[in-house]
């Protein structure tokens, strides 16, 4: 069976007699030719050819002539440039002109072989790899789950859940990715019990970071003196969507270190970001700063005095005097905005800068069917928020003062988790209309599917009326009244949701970096 087909192309071709027989006897059909034209030609003709080996110095035109000839009607195909100059300017003039690989004269055969099972089988195996990894871990992460595990054993295994889906991600094992995503499933529903046992110590101190301690734990102590202080927080940026922006930002920026926190219930904006802000539990925003807070129940913004909080919050606790600013990007023309004046805020020690595209982006997926499409699993919603960046606003501002001696922290409120079951509730009209937590009066509930909350201020929350309560919705439920059940189970099933207790939305990163 051949394995592949291969076009070689050098001068001194006779000499290369045990490279190409070797080639032969592994599988491949190879073709010889002596100069750049006759490779043109071949080319030309088939269609076939698999990989290009190619060498820089020959008569008539050289490689890099030829290189670029090729790549001019075929950019896909693989080349291998060999040379016996072995000078900078040559390589960098190669790079340039996309070459796949490239090899020091005179080459082995386990060289050649290696370098065609790096580009024709470098996915498979990869793949292949992947798979029996995978299989093996699978029983270690099965057995940590049911294991009794803290907080920090919890954010370390949503880590390497994490890593395994973006590992997969780039195989066709659709099987494997099935049985990770009913591993992660599992995970879930333990993570559940673990935080309906432990979040009400969690809110007596005893426990990990939550959301209003982010501020003065992970901030303020990192806050580099004599350079310009940047936190970007995105929206409903989970761990795993950082992990594919990461690469992106770590081309200009360097990850000094990177903490996770969990963000306090409910899971949403309302909640998780005013605490960030104010360095406060809800409960306690409503006591001291009753004018900045707004329930479930009243109208207007909920979020629209963050500034006004971190500014009581840097008075509270930090003791220096320092230059700072706040922005929120609600729209295009903020984040147009915020590019055509980024070089201002270099005169801030600290610009906090709230980024708000993700969270339409999940709430968009819900309405439209065209980013159902495009988002339509975890890799697709994956995808479509590294698209996003590299051709966003904040992207192009993070390059544009990377030299301008900038620490960088990025940082969440909160996850989302894809829905898939519904759970009713009967409620009153007071009470909210998020699908993964509700407060109310008198609400009615399926008990195995959530963490009920008959006391809010012990757990840090506001109390609306004096008979209000809060259910959080576990694993990956989502709450529906029995009105007009059958239409809005079709609406919601299988989108991104946040406000409950799961992996997804609770466990979020602080990432702290400097310019490379």
């Amino acid at each position: 069976m051949v394995k592949a087909r291969i076009l070689w192309a050098d001068d001194e071709i006779d000499l290369l007699k045990p490279q190409l027989f070797f080639l032969k006897k592994k599988g491949y059909d190879v073709i010889e030719v002596t100069n750049g034209h006759d490779a043109l030609e071949v080319i030309e003709n088939d269609k076939e050819i698999d990989c290009i080996f190619l060498d820089e110095s020959m008569p008539g035109i050289t490689g890099l002539e030829t290189l670029e000839k090729i790549r001019s009607q075929n950019i896909n195909i693989p080349i291998v440039m060999i040379t016996k100059n072995e000078a900078e300017d040559l390589m960098e003039q190669a790079i340039g002109s996309q070459i796949d690989d490239y090899l020091i004269k005179p080459v082995n055969p386990n060289q050649i072989l290696l370098s065609l099972k790096k580009l024709m089988d470098n996915k498979r195996l990869v793949s292949e790899k992947t798979a029996s990894d995978y299989q093996q871990e699978f029983r270690s992460i099965a057995m940590d789950i049911q294991s009794g595990m803290d907080h920090e054993e919890w954010a370390t295994l949503y880590q390497r859940i994490i890593n395994w889906e973006l590992k997969l991600d780039e195989s066709d094992n659709d099987q494997l990715k099935g049985i990770l995503e009913m591993q992660k499933k599992d995970a879930n529903k333990e993570f559940g019990r673990y935080v309906t046992s432990n979040y009400l110590s969690w809110i007596e101190g005893e426990g990990p970071a939550l959301s209003h301690d982010i501020i003065k734990q992970f901030l303020l102590p990192n806050l580099a003196e004599g350079k310009k202080n940047f936190l970007v927080l995105f929206d409903n940026l989970r761990l795993d969507q950082w992990r594919i922006l990461e690469p992106i930002i770590s081309e200009l920026y360097r990850v000094e270190e990177e903490k996770t926190f969990y963000s306090i219930l409910p899971t949403a904006t309302q909640y998780s970001r005013n605490a960030i802000f104010a360095g406060m539990l809800p409960r306690d925003i409503q006591k001291n700063y009753g004018q900045y807070w707004l329930n479930d129940n009243e109208s207007g913004g909920k979020n629209q005095y963050e500034k006004e909080l971190l500014a009581q919050q840097l008075k509270r606790i930090y003791n220096k005097d320092i230059k700072w600013d706040y922005l929120k990007i609600r729209n295009i023309n903020d984040a147009k905005d915020l590019q055509d004046n980024i070089h201002n805020y270099l005169q801030n020690d600290l610009t906090v800068i709230v980024y708000n595209f993700i969270d339409m982006l999940s709430h968009a997926r819900t309405e439209m069917e065209v980013l159902k499409e495009l988002a339509g699993d975890e890799k697709g919603y994956r995808s479509l928020t590294k698209s996003w960046f590299v051709n966003s606003p904040i992207w192009q501002c993070l390059q544009a003062i990377v030299e301008k001696n900038v620490r960088l922290f990025v940082t969440t409120d909160h996850g989302t988790i894809r829905v898939h079951n519904p759970s009713k509730v009967i409620a009153d009209r007071e009470t909210s209309t998020n699908l993964r937590y509700k407060v109310g009066k008198n609400l009615r509930f399926q008990k195995k599917e959530v963490l009920d909350v008959d006391d809010p201020h012990k757990y840090g929350l506001p109390r609306p009326n004096i008979s209000s309560k809060f259910i959080f919705a576990t694993d990956d439920y989502f709450f529906l009244y029995p009105n007009n059940y059958a239409r809005y189970h079709k609406m919601y099933t299988d989108t991104f949701q946040h406000g409950g207790i799961s992996l997804e939305e609770m466990i979020c990163p602080f990432v702290i970096l400097n310019p490379k």
